[in-house]
């Protein structure tokens, strides 16, 4: 750190705080990422299951994934890499949904699609067995507790088909994927300085002043922007931002599952990302021929907010639950012994859809509530939130007038009110991990 006065300061280092710093290092301003852990992408980020789908609750939401897409398609070139850099890898093997009747057969969500013009297939249940022939179509909803005596007994018929998105998959490092964006931030100026945390945000006048490290140094910036996941909340009340705050957010566990594919199946060639609400859980290939599963939050499982410096990280009976889940669907999958995955933290609001606003305290933002779904939209929810401060900072008021982001591949504009600190809760939302 060559001094302690900078344009602007980002309280994080995930795939999101990295992605704003590169883009306002592109815009000429020099910023300082300041994480608490050792690495960029080192925290939650890098225990995401890094999923690229197309499908959300809203139609903005949507259009920021369609348009995150294609940065992901396109990752070199967003980067600016050089022609010998290693790069994260994209896997674009698609996203199988099942049509349910707790989705309602995405009826809603294929209007949203349509209007945007994504690209999308309708299975029935044969083609469904064709790509997947292990697998039992049976209705198991609604999701139950393990000690249910009735878990793992169909309930009455079977899916309605299912949507199949050919532009879709996963990263298979979101860790290394951070570690690209950040060296992308460097070539353009910016800067990274790894264990040191916020403890406070001096204010003057209602204006940010920049932060203060634990080790008594003080940074000096006109510009605080709160990218600091599962701690954000933490750091909205050092800074006062939270006063006025209708959405809020919290530190929940997860846990995420790894079992091995079956003999035989070949998941890493021919599985992609499904999202099944009738068994609750949604999936992707991972390294090693297993299958990561992940749960779709229904009503029965209790959600576990916890103190994110203090939370257990030990597997629960959740791990088993998400296992035995997919098990319906997949009845020869082997449940092992030793249970492998992760537990971390999302950062999530009411309504599970992000915050990337202003905050009531000038010079300071907010990119906040965005674990569970928005890995996928870093690189558009960077742009956004670097034109959002310069809008703010040449005197608009983004709370009167919202500003409104073009889309770059999208060719859409979309009103970052969506996106408030003051909205109401949305109701359209999955409530869920889905967004």
């Amino acid at each position: 750190m060559a001094d302690n006065n900078y344009d602007v300061v980002i309280i994080g280092a995930g795939i999101i705080g990295a992605a704003i710093g590169y883009e306002l290092n592109k815009k000429g301003r020099r910023t300082l990422n300041v994480e608490m852990l050792p690495a960029a992408g080192y925290g939650s980020t890098s225990n995401s299951c890094a999923i690229i789908r197309l499908y959300y609750s809203t139609l903005d939401g949507c259009a920021m994934a369609y348009d995150g897409y294609h940065y992901w398609k396109e990752w070199a070139h967003y980067l600016q890499a050089p022609e010998a850099e290693p790069l994260a890898s994209f896997i674009d093997c698609g996203t199988l949904i099942m049509k349910t009747e707790q989705n309602e057969g995405l009826r809603k969500q294929l209007v949203h699609l349509d209007a945007l013009g994504i690209t999308y297939r309708h299975w029935t249940n044969q083609q469904i067995l064709e790509r997947f022939p292990y697998y039992d179509l049976s209705n198991f909803a609604p999701a139950k507790p393990l000690d249910d005596p009735d878990f793992g007994e169909p309930t009455s018929g079977e899916v309605d088909g299912a949507i199949m998105f050919p532009n879709g998959g996963y990263i298979t490092d979101p860790q290394f994927a951070t570690r690209n964006i950040q060296l992308a931030s460097e070539r353009v100026g910016g800067s990274f300085l790894f264990n040191s945390r916020v403890t406070e945000i001096p204010t003057n006048d209602g204006k940010v002043q920049g932060v203060v490290l634990d080790d008594g140094t003080r940074i000096d910036a006109p510009v605080v922007v709160n990218v600091a996941g599962p701690h954000s909340s933490q750091i909205n009340a050092l800074a006062g931002a939270d006063k006025d705050m209708n959405i809020s957010t919290r530190a929940l566990r997860q846990e995420v599952v790894h079992v091995p594919a079956p003999e035989g199946v070949d998941y890493l060639s021919t599985g992609c990302v499904t999202s099944d609400s009738d068994s609750a859980v949604y999936t992707r290939p991972e390294v090693g021929n297993n299958i990561l599963i992940g749960s779709e939050d229904p009503p029965c499982d209790q959600h576990v907010y916890v103190d994110p410096d203090d939370y257990d990280k030990g597997f629960s009976d959740q791990w088993t639950l998400q296992a035995q889940r997919l098990a319906q669907r997949f009845p020869s999958l082997g449940i092992p012994n030793t249970m492998k995955g992760c537990v971390d933290l999302y950062d999530v609001t009411e309504d599970w859809i992000p915050i990337y606003d202003r905050s009531c305290i000038d010079g300071f933002y907010l990119a906040c509530g965005t674990s569970g779904n928005q890995f996928k939209n870093a690189p558009v929810a960077g742009k956004a939130m670097a034109e959002l401060i310069e809008y703010c900072e040449a005197g608009h008021d983004h709370d009167r007038e919202p500003m409104q982001y073009h889309l770059e591949y999208v060719d859409r504009e979309i009103s970052l009110g969506t996106f408030s600190r003051l909205r109401e809760v949305n109701q359209d939302s999955s409530f869920s991990v889905l967004g």
